[in-house]
C-alpha cells in the first residue's frame, strides 16, 4: 500500500494541518487497553471525545469490557478479531511494554488498510525498534506521534487521543483559543495550557511529542501543520536538550519557545526522558541560540529583560510563557482569546510557618482555594497534629536510622553522639515530641516522672519484688512493672490529655506555656470538669499538691494547668500529668511535627518511664513520702531524670561526674537503629495489634516487647563486661581508677589474659567445644579492616581526653584487643565496643563504693545491665510511637519465602 505524502518533504507526512491531528471523526483502537495506565486514562479520553474508542485489545481477555461514563468499550484478543466483529478505526493507540511496541504497530498496519495515525504512549523503546516502526509507517503512509508521549488533543473539537493531556478533567484545561502547543514533556503540555489561561490564552491543538531517543512526529512536522492551520495564530514549544529536531526551521507564525535543561549538559547518561541527553552541539545552550537567532532577539525573555520580537521569544522558565506570549502577540497586533483567569503569582492555600516570624515579603497571605479544595482545606485546618501515612515497616523506621558508613545511629535527626552531651531529661522527651526539649520543659518532665517512681502501696512493687526474689534479670523485673501499667491504669490520664487537646484545638494557642493566653472562650461541661478533679478515693494522695508546688518552685508555666486550676476544686494527679504532657507536646503538635495520637498518649509513656525506673529499686526503699531516704519534696523540686536513674542503680544521688557519665552512657545507648533486637521487639508488639485505634493502643505491651528482647548478649553484655573487669582488677590493689599513676602494668595484664585465652581457644577446639565470647570485644564494626573500632568508644575517648580525664578500665580494654591480636588469639584487632565502655565508665565512678562495700559486685553488674535498659527504653519509645503512627497490621512479619529450617 502506498500513499502520497505532502510535497516538499523527503519523507512521508500525511498531516497537512494541525486541525487534522485529533478530530471528532477519528475512531480509535487501543492496544493493551486493560493495562494499568490505559484502564485509568482511556475512559476519560473516550468520554471527553464523545465516544471515539471503538475497541481495544488485551490478549486472553476477549469478551471483557472497559467501563466508561458513556458506555462500555469492548475488548478483543487481537486487532483482527475486533475488525472481524465489525469495528472500524483509523487511529491506533499503543500502551504496550517497550518490547512489544514494534509487533503491536506491525499488527495495526498489517490488518487494517484504513489506518492513518498511531499514537505511541510507551517510553524507552529501543532505537532499533523505533527505526523499524518508522520504516513500516513510512512504507504504508502512516503518521506516528511518540513514543514516550501523552498523546494529542484538540480544544476546538474537544478530542483527546491517547494519554492524559488535561488530566482527569480535560475540559478544565483544554480551553478553546488560538495557540498551538508542542511539547517534549507530556505533563508540561497540560501545565503550559493552564498557565496560558491565566493570561487569557486558549489552545487549538496540543501535541505531546514525547522524548524518546527517536521522535516520530517532530518540530518540523509541527511547523508545517501550524502554518496551514487557520485556527492557530501562534505556538508554544517546550524543548529539552538532545537531538536536532528544532534546528533551522522556518517558523511562519509567532512562536514562544521554552528551552530547559542546562544542567543536563553536565551529565553523561540520559535521565528522565530518554532523549534528553546533551550531546555535541545539541545542549540546552545550543538550542537557546537556535531560537534567539530565529526570532532575532537579544536574549532570553524574563519579566526583568523582556526580549521579544514579532517572530517570537525564548524563555527558560515555563512560568514566563504567558507574559512572553502576550508580549509577542501584542507586537503582532493580536489580543488575548478571553479575559485572564487569575495569575501565576504565588497564592498559598495552606501555610505552616512552624511558629517562625517571617519577613513581610515572604509571609504571603493565604487565599481561598477554588472548589472543591476550599472545603477540603477547611476540614484540614480543623485538624491538629500531623497525619502520617500507613506503610509497611519491616526493617524500617521513621524515628531512628543507622548510618552505614559511620556506624552511628540517630533518633529523629540527632546522632547518639550528640544526644550523649544533652541533659538526660532532654533525651527522654525527644522520642515523643521529636524535638529537643528546653530547660523549662525538661523541668516539667522531671516532675512528671518523679511523681511515678515511688511505688509504695502499689501492686507493681509487690510483683517486681517477687520477680527480683525469683532471680530475674533487670529487664524481666521492668517488664513486670510495664505489664501492670496497662490501659486501665492510664485511662483517665489519657482521657484528660484528649480532653485538653480537644478544648484547645481551635483556640489559636501556639505555645502551651503562654499563661497569658485568654481562655475565657473555652467552656467545659460538668462531665469534663469532673474528669479533671480528684475523686474521694484520691483524697489522701499527696502527689497532686507536691507536683503543683514543684512546678511553681521550678518556674513552670502551663496555660493548660492555669486553665484547670481555674475550674475550682482539687485537681487529680492524672489531670496534672496530662497538663504537663500537653504543655510539652503543644508546640510540636500545632507545628505538625507530631500526631495527635502521640500527644494524647504521652502520659502513658511518662508513667511507664517512672514505674520502670522505680521497679529497679528494691521494695524496702519505697517508703511513704520518701524514696531511698530522699523526701518527696526534694525529689520533685530539685532532682533531674539523671539523678533518679542514678538513684535507681546505686541508691544515692550522683555527684557531677557520676551524673555526667551516666547521662553520656544512656545517650550513647538510645538506639542502634531499627535493626536492633530490642527495637524489633517493640515494633513487633505494635504490629501484632493491627491498626491503632484508641481502644487497641497497647504501649506498655510494646515496651515489654523491647524488654523481653533484651538479654545478657543484647543489653546485658555490659553486665558481663563488669564481671570481667572485676575479675581482672579485684586483687590488683587499684585505689583510684581515674589516676593514670595507678602503678599497674596494663599491657602485661592484658598479655597474660590474651595468652591464657589463646590456650583456652586451642583446648576448646580440640575438644569440639564452643569458645566463650569475651564481653566488650569480638564485635567487628568495620569488617575487613585491619583494626576495628566502635565510634561510640572513640567518642568517649576523645571526650575524656578533652577533659583531661583518665579511666584505667577503658585503657585496659584497649591494650587487651591489641594483645589478643599480637599473641595470635584473634585474626585482627577487634574493637572495644560500647558494652566495654558501659562497664568501664560505671566501674570507674562506682569503684570507691565497691571498695567500701556499699555496692557489691552483683550491684555493679546489675547497674551495667540497667543503664542499657534505661537508654534503650528511650529508643524503644521512639520506635513504638513511630510504629503506632506509621505501621500496618503484622508488617514486621518475615514472609515464609524468607524463612528457613535448621536441622
Amino acid at each position: 500500500m502506498y500513499r502520497q505524502g505532502i510535497a516538499g518533504f523527503p519523507y512521508y507526512l500525511g498531516i497537512d494541518s494541525l486541525d487534522q491531528i485529533a478530530t471528532r471523526d477519528d475512531r480509535v483502537c487501543v492496544l493493551n487497553i486493560l493495562g494499568g495506565e490505559s484502564r485509568t486514562v482511556t475512559p476519560v479520553s473516550h468520554a471527553f471525545s464523545g465516544g471515539s474508542v471503538v475497541f481495544g485489545t488485551s490478549p486472553g481477555r476477549s469478551g471483557q469490557v472497559l467501563k466508561t461514563a458513556i458506555g462500555d468499550i469492548p475488548v478483543f484478543n487481537t486487532v483482527l478479531e475486533g475488525l472481524k466483529a465489525g469495528h472500524r478505526f483509523n487511529t491506533g493507540v499503543v500502551y504496550l511494554p517497550p518490547s512489544g511496541v514494534r509487533d503491536g504497530v506491525a499488527e495495526l498496519i498489517r490488518v487494517n488498510p484504513e489506518l492513518r495515525k498511531i499514537v505511541i504512549i510507551t517510553e524507552k523503546i529501543a532505537v532499533h525498534d523505533a527505526r523499524e516502526i518508522r520504516a513500516m509507517a513510512q512504507a504504508n503512509g502512516i503518521d506516528i506521534v511518540g513514543g514516550n508521549c501523552l498523546g494529542v488533543a484538540d480544544s476546538w473539537s474537544r478530542v483527546r487521543i491517547g494519554g492524559a493531556l488535561g488530566g482527569d478533567h480535560p475540559e478544565e484545561s483544554l480551553l478553546k483559543g488560538s495557540i498551538a502547543v508542542f511539547s517534549n514533556s507530556g505533563g508540561f503540555t497540560t501545565t503550559i495550557a493552564q498557565y496560558m489561561a491565566t493570561a487569557g490564552w486558549g489552545t487549538t491543538t496540543l501535541i505531546s511529542s514525547g522524548k524518546d531517543v527517536y521522535i516520530q512526529y517532530a518540530a518540523r512536522d509541527f511547523a508545517h501543520g501550524l502554518s496551514n492551520d487557520p485556527r492557530s495564530q501562534a505556538a508554544v514549544l517546550y524543548v529539552e536538550p538532545g537531538g536536532y529536531y528544532e534546528k533551522d526551521i522556518d517558523w511562519t507564525k509567532p512562536v514562544v519557545a521554552c528551552v530547559v535543561g542546562r544542567w543536563k549538559s553536565k551529565l553523561t547518561r540520559a535521565v528522565g526522558h530518554a532523549g534528553a541527553m546533551a550531546g555535541s552541539g545539541d545542549s540546552a545552550e545550543d538550542k537557546e541560540r537556535w531560537f534567539i537567532e530565529a526570532f532575532s532577539t537579544e536574549g532570553i525573555f524574563t519579566p526583568a529583560t523582556p526580549h521579544a520580537s514579532a517572530k517570537g521569544a525564548l524563555v527558560t522558565n515555563i512560568a514566563d510563557i504567558p507574559a512572553a506570549l502576550t508580549a509577542v502577540m501584542a507586537l503582532n497586533g493580536v489580543d488575548t482569546d478571553f479575559a485572564p483567569r487569575g495569575s501565576l503569582a504565588l497564592k498559598p492555600w495552606i501555610a505552616n510557618d512552624q511558629g517562625l516570624r517571617l519577613p513581610p515579603d515572604i509571609a504571603l497571605p493565604l487565599v481561598t482555594a477554588p472548589a472543591p479544595y476550599a472545603g477540603q482545606i477547611a476540614a484540614l485546618s480543623d485538624q491538629i497534629g500531623a497525619v502520617i501515612a500507613r506503610q509497611g515497616m519491616k526493617d524500617k523506621s521513621g524515628a531512628s536510622v543507622m548510618d552505614g558508613k559511620t556506624q552511628v545511629s540517630s533518633v529523629h535527626g540527632h546522632t547518639v553522639l550528640d544526644l550523649a552531651l544533652l541533659p538526660l531529661n532532654a533525651m527522654f522527651a525527644l522520642p515523643l515530641v521529636h524535638e529537643i526539649a528546653d530547660a523549662h520543659d525538661r523541668a516539667l518532665l522531671d516532675i512528671a516522672v518523679a511523681a511515678e517512681v515511688n511505688l509504695v502501696g502499689d501492686p507493681i512493687l509487690v510483683a517486681t519484688d517477687a520477680a527480683r526474689e525469683a532471680g530475674n534479670a533487670p529487664n524481666a523485673i521492668m517488664a513486670v512493672a510495664a505489664g501492670i501499667t496497662g490501659p486501665r491504669r492510664v485511662e483517665r490520664a489519657l482521657a484528660c490529655a484528649q480532653a485538653l487537646i480537644e478544648l484547645f484545638a481551635k483556640s489559636g494557642l501556639r505555645d502551651g506555656r503562654d499563661v497569658g493566653f485568654d481562655t475565657s472562650a473555652i467552656t467545659v461541661d460538668d462531665d469534663t470538669r469532673r474528669l479533671f478533679l480528684a475523686t474521694e478515693d484520691e483524697a489522701n494522695d499527696p502527689r497532686p499538691e507536691a507536683m503543683l508546688a514543684a512546678i511553681a518552685a521550678r518556674g513552670g508555666r502551663s496555660v493548660f494547668l492555669t486553665f484547670l486550676q481555674g475550674l475550682g476544686g482539687r485537681l487529680s494527679r492524672d489531670a496534672i500529668l496530662a497538663a504537663i504532657t500537653t504543655t510539652i507536646a503543644w508546640g510540636p503538635l500545632v507545628r505538625k511535627r507530631i500526631s495527635r495520637l502521640t500527644a494524647e498518649t504521652l502520659p502513658w509513656y511518662l508513667r511507664l518511664y517512672g514505674v520502670m525506673v522505680g521497679a529497679t529499686i528494691p521494695g524496702e526503699h519505697h517508703q511513704s513520702g520518701s524514696l531511698w531516704g530522699i523526701a518527696r519534696a526534694e525529689r520533685f523540686q530539685n532532682w533531674t531524670m539523671a539523678d533518679l536513674c542514678c538513684l535507681a542503680m546505686t541508691g544515692k544521688k550522683p555527684g557531677p561526674t557520676e551524673a555526667l557519665y551516666i547521662q553520656i552512657l544512656i545517650g550513647l545507648l538510645i538506639s542502634n537503629g531499627p535493626g536492633a533486637i530490642s527495637a524489633q521487639g517493640a515494633k513487633g508488639a505494635v504490629a501484632a495489634d493491627g491498626p491503632q485505634t484508641p481502644e487497641r493502643v497497647q504501649i506498655n505491651k510494646a515496651m515489654m516487647g523491647f524488654l523481653t528482647h533484651s538479654g545478657y548478649s543484647h543489653g546485658g553484655n555490659g553486665f558481663e563486661g563488669m564481671a570481667f573487669l572485676l575479675d581482672q582488677f579485684r586483687d590488683s590493689g587499684l585505689t583510684d581508677p581515674t589516676n593514670p599513676a595507678h602503678g599497674l602494668d596494663l599491657k602485661a595484664m592484658a598479655r597474660k589474659f590474651a595468652l591464657a585465652y589463646k590456650a583456652e581457644k586451642r583446648n576448646a577446639k580440640d575438644l569440639g567445644q564452643e569458645v566463650r565470647a569475651l564481653p566488650g570485644v569480638h564485635h567487628p564494626v568495620f569488617k575487613g579492616k585491619p583494626e576495628n573500632f566502635d565510634p561510640r568508644e572513640r567518642f568517649i575517648a576523645g571526650f575524656m581526653e578533652e577533659r583531661g580525664e583518665y579511666n584505667v578500665f577503658h585503657e585496659f580494654y584497649r591494650h587487651l584487643v591489641r594483645e589478643m591480636f599480637d599473641v595470635g588469639a584473634s585474626p585482627y584487632v577487634f574493637c572495644v565496643n560500647v558494652d566495654a565502655i558501659i562497664a568501664a565508665l560505671l566501674l570507674a565512678v562506682l569503684w570507691k563504693d565497691y571498695q567500701s562495700g556499699a555496692l557489691t559486685s552483683r550491684n555493679l553488674e546489675t547497674a551495667a545491665f540497667t543503664v542499657f535498659l534505661f537508654g534503650r527504653m528511650i529508643g524503644a519509645a521512639a520506635e513504638i510511637d513511630d510504629h503506632l503512627n506509621r505501621g500496618r497490621n503484622m508488617d514486621t512479619r518475615t514472609p515464609a519465602s524468607a524463612c528457613g529450617h535448621v536441622l
